[in-house]
């Protein structure tokens, strides 16, 4: 969700690190919608619905995005500075958590029904 929250409020410096620099009102506005706006809202909901199912949602979609810039090394061969490596261990270690707090959840609800 913070991530999120840094792309909807300073769209041009997340844009930046990610060397996808917005250029124009548009670029800033796709910028703080996707990178922003999206992460943003996955992340509130899953912290305020206590949902496991939303909860592997955004553990699935971090690791799909590590596995995609995992993908890219092949395919696009990009320049790979602390920051890609970084950003890569932040997606796997943010998708990995979140799966293991869903898991977590789902075992103490099972708890519950059980002892009801």
């Amino acid at each position: 969700m913070l991530s999120g929250l840094a792309g909807v409020v300073m769209p041009r410096s997340v844009g930046s690190a990610l060397e996808l620099p917005a250029s124009t009102a548009r670029g800033v506005a796709e910028t703080r919608a996707g990178l922003g706006g999206t992460y943003a809202a996955l992340g509130g909901w899953a912290l305020i619905s206590g949902d496991p199912t939303v909860q592997a949602a955004v553990g699935v979609t971090w690791l799909g995005a590590a596995g995609a810039r995992l993908g890219s090394l092949a395919l696009d061969r990009p320049r790979t500075d602390w920051t890609f490596w970084a950003y890569l261990a932040a997606e796997i270690g943010f998708g990995a958590t979140a799966l293991r707090v869903r898991r977590s959840t789902r075992v103490k609800a099972d708890r519950r029904t059980r002892a009801a």
